[in-house]
């Protein structure tokens, strides 16, 4: 948030609802000992949607490429679901490479690791064969 402009007060109040948290596991009718989460926030915190969009703006930064579903209409970078997004982008070695830059650092602001193992990648048949191996092999699908 502070490498988007945010007062460092904004982001110290934000930064204390996410750390102020603590959980308690109840196992045979008997409360645990509360704990502390190590990092990010719980499923379906009040704040959670506000920040996802804060970090989704590198995808609307300009750096991808999307896809024009006609001449005059807007360029599509991303389509964002609860559990899952589709990124548009341009099949060049320059393309994936600001893809994964984005990618790496959404992890790094959002505390949530992509896993490139369940990720798939999907070319137009105007792509090569060879250019679908080594832009899959460089964003690691």
């Amino acid at each position: 948030m502070q490498k988007m402009g945010f007062a460092d007060a904004w982001v110290s109040l934000i930064m204390k609802c996410v750390k102020i948290v603590t959980y308690a596991v109840c196992m045979n009718n008997e409360m645990g000992e509360s704990f502390k989460p190590m990092q990010g926030l719980r499923q379906g915190d009040p704040l959670s949607p506000y920040l996802f969009l804060i970090y989704s703006e590198g995808l609307s930064s300009g750096t991808i490429k999307g896809v024009n579903v006609c001449r005059r209409g807007p360029s599509i970078t991303h389509l964002l679901f609860a559990n899952d997004c589709i990124l548009f982008g341009d099949a060049t070695k320059i393309g994936a490479q600001n893809l994964k830059t984005i990618l790496r650092e959404y992890e790094i602001c959002s505390s949530q690791c992509i896993n490139f193992e369940k990720s798939l990648a999907y070319f137009s048949s105007n792509v090569s064969k060879q250019r679908r191996e080594q832009i899959a092999t460089l964003l690691g699908v």
